[in-house]
């Protein structure tokens, strides 16, 4: 399980990269798609910064977090993190919708993966918990 949620942060490592890409950009984005789908949009907006950092940055520190974490198997901060980063996510999506009324694909597909790195995590400390469960309750009929 720690392999594959390093795979997944590393996935948001690099959404989070190309939509900092686009931050720092002027050019014509490729994922400008049509009215209700444009990165530039969202990625320029005042909403793209806490404290004069690109959300996107954080989103960067905040993955390589979580792969560090699940690697080293530190499995409850790894989920306290992971619920962070998904409220964070859901947070900006709100902006997203209610206040620009514009979504960045980058920015669904990296809140698709901090949902999915969350409800794995948790599921892992689950899975854990009832493993040592077991294994205390076989130790203690032995």
């Amino acid at each position: 399980m720690r392999y594959f949620l390093a795979f997944l942060t590393l996935a948001g490592i690099v959404i989070s990269t190309m939509a900092l890409r686009i931050h720092y950009s002027t050019a014509t984005e490729p994922c400008s798609i049509n009215d209700h789908w444009d990165c530039g949009i969202v990625n320029h907006s005042s909403y793209s910064e806490v404290a004069h950092i690109p959300v996107a940055a954080i989103g960067i520190a905040g993955y390589l977090l979580l792969g560090v974490l699940a690697l080293l198997r530190r499995r409850i901060l790894l989920v306290t993190f992971a619920v962070i980063g998904c409220a964070f996510a859901l947070h900006l999506t709100s902006i997203e919708r209610n206040v620009l009324q514009v979504y960045c694909l980058y920015c669904v597909i990296s809140q698709g993966i901090i949902a999915l790195v969350t409800l794995l995590s948790a599921a892992w400390v689950i899975t854990h918990e009832i493993s040592k469960a077991r294994a205390r309750k076989a130790a203690s009929l032995a």
